[in-house]
């Protein structure tokens, strides 16, 4: 389970957005085309003194600067399942402060929203993005922590630096969602 480390995001931000930024930038060191990517966020602080061992494996410093949240990589997500049916499956110890997630997309602007064929399938709704003029790649990391917060970054693929990454609570509702419900009791 490898830590994600970085020079980091912005030290104003709160913990939940550096841990999205943190994961966005190692993401983003990996290239494009990469299948989604699932982590658990866990309390640096009570991981450094539950777990030393591992604490010093993954590199978590005691100083002060110290990110409060540490993502940890899971194992790759199961191929051809719909993240949907995988999600569901998910139910995370208490010693897990929240989990984030890192997918591509493919999406459309709102300007062509208006122009999608009605009654496609998913799968003949995908090839239709798929082969649009205005499809954009995107990014999307999402990350919930069990008290609800939430946040997410979005990077696009034609803008793909650190300085062009959006980021909010509500860029991507559902995903944000489907994440929170894998800590319901």
């Amino acid at each position: 389970m490898p830590n994600v480390s970085s020079s980091g995001p912005p030290m104003a931000a709160s913990p939940l957005t550096r841990a999205v930024l943190e994961i966005d930038e190692y993401v983003g060191s990996l290239g494009w085309d990469q299948p989604a990517r699932l982590f658990a966020l866990v309390d640096t602080a009570q991981l450094r003194a539950q777990e030393p061992t591992l604490a010093d494996r993954l590199g978590l410093s005691d100083d002060a600067s110290a990110a409060p949240l540490t993502p940890i990589e899971q194992d790759e997500l199961p191929a051809g399942s719909p993240l949907d049916e995988f999600l569901g499956t998910i139910a995370w110890p208490d010693s897990i402060a929240g989990c984030a997630l890192s997918v591509e997309r493919l999406m459309l602007p709102p300007s062509a929203e208006a122009s999608v064929p009605q009654g496609m399938s998913e799968k003949q709704l995908a090839k239709w993005v798929a082969k649009h003029p205005e499809r954009q790649e995107v990014r999307m990391t999402v990350a919930v922590l069990r008290d609800g917060a939430r946040d997410s970054a979005l990077r696009l693929r034609e803008k793909d630096a650190a300085t062009d990454v959006l980021t909010g609570s509500d860029l991507v509702p559902g995903l944000a969602e489907a994440l929170a419900a894998t800590f319901a009791e």
